[in-house]
């Protein structure tokens, strides 16, 4: 480790990612939390002034446009954010020279593999905000050497919108609940991947003759259907409603999404050691703190 403590740049503080963050303790590290508020990775004067003002080791970006279904109309704010707020990153990381650590998704994939995808596997994206990521990734690739990209899936906190605390809500007004049951992927509990995000940079800042940038996949272990994750969900929140299994085409005409997307984490394993809990644990965990 440095003599100084690692100085960190959070973008998109009031994100899933940004507030689990902000819970967890990290002493050893100097973290500065910005929202679009605060910082908007969009305003390409802003954010060069910004940094011209502020030094960094690291921006963890963890500012996106999220909303699957909204993207494909909504095409130019999502492109805003996650290509254009991306390129303003990946050139001040460049002139700069700090790691840029920007988080992808399995979105990028287009579900026809039937077995879990690596990172070196064919990107082909079947929705706007899928193609949206994968445009980010490339922006980074194209400017930069120090980078960790990381692609993740179906996250879930405490915090903000997202499945776990929609599938509650509805059950408080909805004896039988509807969820999809031909899309196959894996939860991913927002302090988990926090965990490993720490994990990376740590790691990186002891070893700094080993080159560990690139992209990697991270998410809890194992899989499941919206419908079974649901279940689980349930269970563990010890409420008794039926839920119903039902296809996606009776879901969401409008947006394609890719029919089993879970994420092999094999990489991280080989590379780091590192080996995610499986989804079911960290749901507890959910439930338990």
């Amino acid at each position: 480790m440095k003599d100084h403590k690692v100085k960190i740049l959070v973008t998109g503080a009031e994100s899933q990612l940004g507030k689990s963050l902000r819970m967890m303790s990290y002493p050893d590290l100097n973290l500065t939390f910005k929202s679009k508020y605060t910082l908007d990775i969009t305003d390409k004067k802003e954010v060069k002034q910004f940094f011209k003002e502020n030094n960094f080791d690291y921006c963890l970006n963890f500012a996106a446009y999220t909303n699957v279904t909204q993207a494909e109309t909504e095409q130019k704010t999502c492109l805003k954010v996650n290509v254009k707020g991306v390129a303003n990153l990946a050139k001040a990381a460049k002139k700069h020279d700090f790691t840029l650590i920007h988080i992808s998704t399995d979105y990028v994939f287009d579900g026809n593999k039937n077995a879990p995808y690596s990172e070196e596997d064919e990107i082909n994206p079947l929705n706007f905000y899928g193609i949206s990521k994968f445009m980010g990734e490339e922006i980074i690739r194209h400017y930069l050497k120090k980078y960790l990209i990381v692609r993740t899936s179906w996250l879930y906190s405490k915090f903000n919108r997202n499945f776990v605390k929609t599938v509650l809500e509805l059950s408080k007004t909805q004896k039988k609940l509807k969820l999809v049951n031909d899309q196959t992927g894996t939860p991913t509990y927002a302090p988990d991947l926090v965990e490993f995000l720490m994990f990376l940079i740590t790691t990186n800042e002891a070893n700094p003759k080993k080159n560990y940038y690139g992209t990697y996949h991270f998410s809890n272990e194992g899989e499941a259907t919206w419908y079974r994750f649901g279940q689980k969900i349930l269970s563990l929140a010890g409420i008794d409603n039926k839920i119903k299994p039902i296809d996606s085409s009776r879901f969401d005409k409008h947006v394609a999404r890719p029919a089993y997307s879970v994420l092999s984490k094999k990489k991280i394993k080989e590379v780091f050691g590192y080996k995610p809990r499986k989804w079911e644990k960290a749901l507890k965990d959910f439930f338990n703190h």
